[in-house]
């Protein structure tokens, strides 16, 4: 599942330069559902980090909770690798869980690759990244996803964007988490991203996040519902 779900880059920033040059850590809350397609919803303590080195990074402004190292391909286009986060399912979040037995999925890491471009359409800044994640409990499998992000409102101290991102997962993943094989689409997300500066150092980012199930998942036994909410913000130092 995702981590830190999805922290914004504030847009001032990104009218500057589509990757700002400032770096950032903090933390905050979160609220989720016990797994994607669970009834239950859930509370946790998130950190958000934002830092681009050269070569290494770490972030949670794409979804997950990731760190590794990237190198230019062109102005705009980056390649990199990347270690990330990856949450698990657990039977002591889920009633509907624990009432049929299933076994817990513990949260652990994968390894991977992405390509991402950051770029003004006019004067709209856009990021659009390709990432392919490999679980290293290989039992679970391998996800990909392509996510667009687009930023739509910046004005005094507020900013704001909005996201869109498809997931795919292959038959392990799918039978590993859903009791399903089968490869194919597993979820499609979208949501808006916002920041606030509070002062030079102190800024708050968020996000709102709808995301739906779909394929073999959105059919498994295990998919409560179909539709689930993502929602966080936190309090961080910029630097």
């Amino acid at each position: 599942m995702v981590l830190a779900s999805l922290l914004i880059v504030p847009i001032a920033a990104f009218a500057q330069n589509a990757v700002p040059d400032y770096a950032w850590i903090g933390a905050g809350v979160r609220t989720r559902p016990a797994y994607d397609g669970s009834a239950a919803q859930r509370i946790d303590l998130i950190p958000t980090v934002r830092y681009y080195g050269k070569p290494w990074f770490a972030r949670t402004t794409q979804g997950i909770l990731e760190g590794g190292v990237r190198t230019a391909l062109a102005r705009d286009l980056v390649i990199g690798a990347q270690l990330a986060y990856e949450g698990g399912r657990l039977a002591s979040e889920s009633d509907f869980l624990r009432s049929n037995n299933v076994p817990d999925i513990k949260p652990g890491a994968s390894v991977g690759l992405h390509v991402e471009w950051d770029q003004k359409l006019g004067p709209v800044p856009v990021t659009l990244l390709a990432r392919g994640r490999h679980f290293i409990d290989s039992d679970r499998g391998a996800q990909a996803d392509v996510r667009l992000t687009t930023g739509v409102y910046a004005s005094g101290t507020i900013t704001a964007a909005v996201f869109i991102q498809g997931t795919w997962a292959d038959s392990k993943s799918n039978q590993s988490f859903y009791g399903i094989a089968g490869s194919g689409p597993l979820f499609a997300t979208g949501g808006l991203l916002w920041g606030v500066d509070l002062s030079r150092e102190w800024i708050v980012v968020g996000n709102l996040e709808a995301r739906r199930l779909h394929g073999d998942a959105a059919r498994s036994p295990l998919a409560e519902r179909t539709s689930n909410h993502y929602a966080s913000a936190s309090l961080a130092y910029r630097f």
